[in-house]
């Protein structure tokens, strides 16, 4: 397995340059005062396709576009909606085909951009089939696979989100992660060990799927049973092959998990105290830090807020505490 280091990760910012909006880190007053130090969001949800995905995706297609030497390889990826949206826009940007195995469940508000961007969208039963049918489509040599999150270039665009805090903040103790197949915690531990070797990386996975939670506790990866979460983005089981773990095993510095409850009242409390929308896979780590299961080290906490695509049923569910 190729090591993914810093400059890789710098690389990927100087390729998705014109590509990524480089998102707002804010102080949150009501996170701070639970945590008792400085918490900042970093606002991925502001981001261009509304989710940090859009850097990995941009990276890995510029990349492959650049290592074509002039073709138009065609790609295939599996998501639960961020990552095929953010693909599908830089497909269309470099002119790629591409086609998107999703989970039928996820929301429209994240498949609906995938068509109208132009990719072939083909809807499974969940995750876990979109990913295998996308694998074996690129192996019957028909298009190139793009992993959500167990892909180099993915993962360097990805770690540009550390980069970026810590220009803005240089003295985060503490970076609080989202972690569904372990991409952006991938890429934030890389670039944190490279900037701030002694700044804890946490990551964040929901009650009802977490298989990190449990093969870090295996050695191993291990396959869990996924129940029903809000957080759509975070559901599901790794790659058995996933290059993340590794980095999650070496890097990372813990892991936590949170409940459904927790997740609804963080994305309330963003809503309410911060006039900003959440999904919940984007606010795990905010419900982390509220439900006080983040230690703060004495010095300030980032929180990712990695996603704001959400259904407006859903939201409204949520707001209302339906």
């Amino acid at each position: 397995m190729a090591t993914i280091s810093a400059i890789e990760i710098l690389a990927a910012r100087r390729r998705i340059a014109r590509d990524v909006r480089r998102t707002p880190l804010v102080r949150s007053d009501w996170l701070s005062e639970a945590a008792g130090v400085a918490v900042y969001l970093k606002l991925e949800c502001l981001q261009v396709t509304g989710a940090f995905k859009v850097r990995g995706a941009f990276n890995a297609a510029r990349a492959l576009a650049e290592r074509s030497g002039g073709a138009k390889p065609t790609l295939v990826t599996a998501s639960a909606g961020n990552h095929g949206r953010a693909l599908a826009l830089a497909a269309r940007a470099l002119g790629l085909p591409l086609v998107v195995f999703a989970p039928r469940t996820a929301p429209r508000a994240k498949l609906d951009p995938i068509e109208s961007h132009g990719a072939d969208l083909r809807l499974e039963a969940d995750y876990d089939e979109a990913e295998r049918q996308a694998k074996a489509l690129a192996a019957r040599g028909d298009a190139t696979f793009v992993s959500p999150y167990s892909d180099a270039d993915v993962i360097a665009g990805a770690g540009t989100v550390a980069v970026e805090i810590f220009e803005d903040q240089p003295d985060v103790g503490t970076i609080v992660v989202p972690l569904g197949g372990g991409g952006l915690l991938s890429g934030t531990a890389i670039a944190s060990r490279a900037i701030s070797p002694d700044a804890a990386v946490i990551g964040v996975e929901v009650e009802a799927s977490h298989p990190f939670h449990d093969s870090l506790k295996a050695g191993r990866l291990v396959e869990v049973q996924i129940g029903p979460t809000l957080a759509d983005g975070l559901a599901g089981n790794a790659d058995p092959d996933t290059i993340t773990f590794d980095y999650i095993q070496r890097l990372v510095s813990g892991l936590v998990m949170v409940g459904e409850s927790e997740l609804r009242s963080a994305m309330r409390g963003l809503a309410g105290r911060e006039h900003l929308i959440a999904e919940a896979a984007g606010a795990v780590g905010v419900a982390a830090v509220a439900s006080g299961q983040v230690a703060p080290a004495g010095r300030s906490i980032a929180v990712i807020v990695s996603g704001g695509n959400i259904d407006l049923d859903k939201l409204q569910a949520v707001l209302t505490d339906r």
